[in-house]
């Protein structure tokens, strides 16, 4: 019996190296693996298309994407995970900010349900009183599920806006971003983020997941 071929977007990760490279291998499965090196690039082709049968998919994008009826199942497989509090900056040159002086500011992101912005979003409200309603958020990018609708505080940037650019400028006040920047003008909004990751995980007995295996229910 000839294996069942299976089109899979799957990043490189130390868990999935074994797999990719074939050191791991099941007569049963053969893996086709797309040639995305960026997997979150593709996350539209497996929510909207249905492209692939195997897929990296973060957590927000999954529990959207079933919300909204797509024929997908996950699997208990964590690709990535990391705790957020690092991920929120903002510019120390236009002065000091506290999560409690978000309530009428701008904040950007790149889209409002990427995975990173909504547990930063969570622990914002649930950790440091902030009220969500109360913040302006600037986005950047269209969400990966097409049917999801932003709430009414959620504005885009206008075309051609670069998100590090508006901070510096001053048209944003803080941003959710996918790596902090090196440039030593911005500033984490949490003092102590490492500190801030550990207390949340011991207070949850748990990390914030990004990315899980999601596969085809048929």
């Amino acid at each position: 019996m000839s294996a069942r071929r299976l089109k899979t977007l799957l990043g490189e990760h130390r868990v999935t190296e074994a797999l990719k490279l074939g050191r791991i291998e099941t007569g049963a499965l053969a893996f086709d693996y797309a040639d995305v090196k960026v997997p979150h690039s593709a996350f539209k082709r497996v929510v909207r298309d249905l492209e692939f049968d195997v897929a990296e998919l973060a957590i927000m994008t999954f529990l959207l994407a079933k919300a909204h009826g797509k024929p997908l199942q996950l699997l208990p497989a964590v690709l990535t995970a990391r705790f957020q509090h690092p991920f929120i900056v903002y510019n120390a040159e236009r002065g000091p900010l506290a999560p409690r002086d978000l309530h009428g500011r701008r904040v950007g992101q790149r889209s409002y349900s990427v995975t990173t912005a909504t547990w930063i979003r969570g622990i914002l409200s649930e950790d440091h009183g902030v009220d969500l309603e109360r913040v302006r958020w600037v986005t950047f990018e269209e969400p990966h599920v097409a049917e999801f609708r932003d709430p009414p505080n959620v504005e885009r940037a206008p075309a051609g806006k670069d998100i590090t650019a508006m901070l510096l400028a001053g048209e944003i006040d803080a941003a959710i971003v996918g790596e902090p920047p090196k440039d030593p003008r911005f500033k984490t909004l949490f003092p102590d983020p490492a500190a801030a990751g550990e207390a949340w995980g011991k207070k949850h007995g748990a990390i914030q997941i990004n990315h899980m295996v999601a596969v085809k229910q048929d």
